[in-house]
């Protein structure tokens, strides 16, 4: 081994816990890293991606196959544009009941009517991928779709209305980017699930060469039904609603990942800066006795380079390993998000990375090794020894201040501590930005957790009150066409435990002059308590008043104030004025029951919900299950209400918070590793200190203090970045996501909030420190005195 290798081994072997330190660093700057290029990946065009991997299709047809023959449908692969067929498969619309499970359902409950698709894994369009479980291996068993399943692995779900009451089982849970289906059985259980005297109805999918705008998806359609016999055709869904639902939740992505991802990507150049800097820098004196020994400035750079690229390298490729372990669940919930099928960290992410890190600790390491290398022999020899608070050529200000800090009447550990940042401002005020960054970083992933988790609970109006009562899911197949109302909120209303009720409904009423398909949803009762959230404006109070969504105001370009028309039953029509905008992803117009009575019409009885919210102390599952009872004669049954899981949400936050955690951890690090050079470099004044009679408990207070002004300082600026952060954030995701924010969603940094906040940069510090002050105070004072 050269002679320049020896000495990067033996810098690397000597100092151990700074060796460690830097591996730490460079390990968490690296997974954070990876982790956020890699969630920057996916929400990039997410949708596209699981569509050419899994061969989408681009129409999901449905066929009456008593109309259409074998050779017929076959023959649809040559219609006018189609460019691949799937297909024949049997679709056969259910309605299961629970069976044995273990998510905690009633055994026999009904469970959402489903279509369920009898076909093979490996076929040529709409690809499924198995990410949970395994596939079909026969009968009696199903797979569901992965995000979407009201069942969990191993449960079951019976058919008692068909002959022998099959059962089948779930075995995997799998992601169709097409969305083709409710489920999928094997093609041999197609006979067990069609009712006698029945025919399934079969599934074909469809590419074609021009799909791209919903006019090209009509003009296909209108081409296979030109090619099938007359009503042969039943049914058809086009990819595209589907495309644009994943667009816009990948599009509420990337701003918040685009914010922890830079925030990572500078702290952790920050916080390797100040950790290969100081490494180089405290090995001053070592440089002057390489270059007493013949070492050549290029060599000494060389050498210093290679030690701390030695320890970086075992970090970075430690942290790329990270990053890819992270990514199988944080990836896994942003996948059922965003419906992307990314899988894990891009090569190019695995690659690009790892080079921008090791790039910055060499530039970092050899800027220093080179301002060292140029010093003579003797500067270099005299600057290792000389202690850093009496280097010569310090400045009359630094001197100053240490000398004003002494004066304060704390403690004479403490006025140390306080004045020791000051020897090496740019150390400290480097460290400092690294947790002011972590503290940003905190900041808004905790305005983030807040805000989305009220966001979520504003999109659950349609799930207010503790218990609902609405129509039974395993209802008839026709529509209910008659509802005592009155009767049922009689019965509500004199129910023991009952609060406060309000109802929806669905009403047959179109908007004059709408371009699109609006969601008419009239109230009764208290609909002050519906839970939707207001963006502007109020909620109505009287009939020709109406709340809308904002897809509504921007499909109408209409603004809150303006007044629109309703049309009803005989053409009745009738104004309603805009005065509010609710928290909505959907085209919804809420208003009160008494505003569809000059148009003649009411609500659909089948669409009729009644929220319930009910007297402190009530136990809500006895409350529900006698008001069922008492419903049932009615046509409702009564079950729990309260919030839904949002997958867009939950991943979001998930993600916040692993990202925040790293952001913390790579400041932490680069605090501790601040301190430590700082206590190594001045354990022989720390020595003189003991020897003069201080404690171990003052040494760990002179430590600590020493962190305390940039922590604080730290607090007071970062807060307010992060505060602005996340209301740039916010905002921006709610636009990408077609709606906008309610002011209480986004103002949530009240001072209970903000106070542990500017308090976290100090926590921060401390934590960072807390090993480096262990260590000076457990250090022997004849050990400390014998050091150089």
């Amino acid at each position: 081994m050269s002679a320049l290798g020896k000495v990067v081994r033996a810098g690397v072997g000597r100092k151990r816990v700074q060796t460690l330190v830097m591996v730490l660093t460079t390990m968490t700057a690296v997974t954070a890293c990876v982790l956020a290029a890699g969630l920057l990946a996916a929400a990039q065009g997410p949708f596209d991606q699981a569509f050419a991997q899994q061969r989408g299709a681009h129409l999901n047809v449905l066929v009456d196959q008593a109309k259409a023959t074998p050779t017929q449908l076959a023959a649809t692969a040559h219609a006018p544009g189609v460019t691949a067929l799937a297909g024949p498969y049997p679709a056969l619309p259910l309605r299961p009941r629970v069976g044995e499970n273990t998510s905690v359902l009633p055994v026999g409950g009904a469970l959402p009517p489903m279509t369920l698709v009898a076909r093979t894994l490996d076929e040529p369009l709409d690809g499924l991928r198995v990410t949970l479980g395994r596939w079909l291996a026969g009968p009696g068993e199903v797979v569901l779709p992965d995000g979407r399943s009201p069942l969990a692995l191993g449960d079951r779900m019976t058919f008692p209305d068909l002959p022998g009451s099959p059962t089948l089982t779930v075995v995997g849970l799998a992601a169709s980017v097409s969305w083709s289906a409710d489920g999928w059985v094997a093609p041999e259980q197609a006979a067990a699930l069609t009712a006698p005297g029945s025919t399934a109805q079969l599934q074909l999918l469809y590419r074609f060469a021009h799909a791209r705008t919903d006019t090209e998806v009509d003009a296909d359609r209108a081409a296979l039904a030109a090619a099938l016999p007359p009503g042969a055709l039943t049914g058809a869904t086009s990819y595209l609603p589907a495309k644009r639902s994943a667009d816009r939740t990948a599009e509420t992505f990337v701003p918040f990942v685009v914010a922890f991802g830079l925030l990572g990507l500078a702290m952790s150049l920050l916080t390797i800066g100040v950790v290969v800097s100081g490494a180089v820098t405290a090995a001053t004196r070592r440089i002057g006795i390489l270059k007493s020994l013949g070492f050549t400035p290029a060599q000494v750079a060389r050498a210093y380079v290679g030690q701390a690229l030695v320890p970086a390298s075992v970090g970075t490729a430690l942290g790329v390993l990270g990053g890819n372990a992270l990514a199988v669940p944080v990836l896994g919930l942003a996948d059922k998000a965003l419906r992307s099928g990314l899988l894990g960290i891009p090569l190019w992410v695995d690659l690009a990375v790892p080079a921008l890190a090791l790039a910055a600790v060499a530039v970092t390491a050899l800027v220093p090794a080179l301002r060292a290398g140029r010093l003579r022999t003797v500067e270099a020899l005299a600057v290792g020894r000389t202690a850093p608070g009496t280097r010569p050529g310090a400045s009359r200000t630094v001197a100053a201040a240490q000398r004003l800090l002494a004066r304060i009447p704390v403690p004479r550990a403490l006025s140390l501590g306080l004045a020791g940042p000051l020897t090496r401002p740019v150390r400290t005020a480097t460290t400092a930005a690294a947790v002011l960054l972590g503290t940003v970083g905190v900041t808004l992933g905790v305005g983030l957790a807040v805000s989305l988790n009220g966001i979520q609970d504003g999109l659950n109006a349609d799930h207010a009150g503790a218990v609902v009562a609405a129509p039974p899911m395993d209802g008839p197949a026709e529509a209910v066409d008659r509802l005592d109302e009155a009767a049922v909120a009689a019965a509500i209303t004199a129910r023991p435990g009952t609060g406060a009720w309000f109802s929806t409904g669905l009403a047959p009423v179109t908007v004059a002059d709408h371009t699109g398909r609006a969601d008419v949803v009239a109230y009764g009762g208290d609909s002050s308590r519906s839970g939707y959230r207001m963006i502007s404006g109020r909620w109505f109070h009287s009939a020709g008043e109406a709340v809308v969504g904002s897809g509504f105001l921007a499909t109408n370009q209409v603004r809150v104030g303006d007044t629109i028309t309703l049309i009803g039953n005989g053409r009745r029509s009738a104004p309603v004025r805009i005065v509010g905008e609710a928290l909505s992803t959907t085209d919804v117009l809420l208003t009160d029951r008494s505003t569809l009575t000059p148009l003649g019409t009411s609500v659909l009885p089948s669409s009729v919900r009644f929220h319930i919210d009910l007297v402190p102390g009530v136990d809500r599952q006895a409350y529900a299950d006698a008001l069922g009872d008492a419903l049932r004669p009615l046509g409702l049954e009564a079950e729990l209400g309260g919030t839904q899981l949002n997958i867009t949400v939950l991943a979001m936050n998930s993600l916040a918070a692993v990202l925040t955690l790293l952001l913390v951890a790579v400041a932490g690090l680069g605090v501790l590793n601040t301190v430590l050079l700082d206590t190594r470099e001045r354990v022989h004044d720390l020595g003189v200190l003991k020897a003069l009679g201080m404690s171990p408990r003052q040494t760990v207070g002179m430590v600590l203090t020493s962190v305390c002004g940039s922590g604080l300082l730290a607090g007071l600026v970062g807060v307010p970045f992060g505060v602005a952060l996340h209301h740039w954030i916010v905002p921006a995701m709610a636009r990408a996501a077609g709606t906008g924010v309610p002011e209480a969603d986004l103002a949530v940094f009240e001072p209970r909030v903000v106070l542990p906040l500017i308090l976290g940069g100090l926590v921060m510090a401390l934590l960072g420190a807390l090993p480096p002050a262990t260590w000076a105070a457990r250090t022997r004072t004849v050990t400390a005195l014998r050091t150089e």
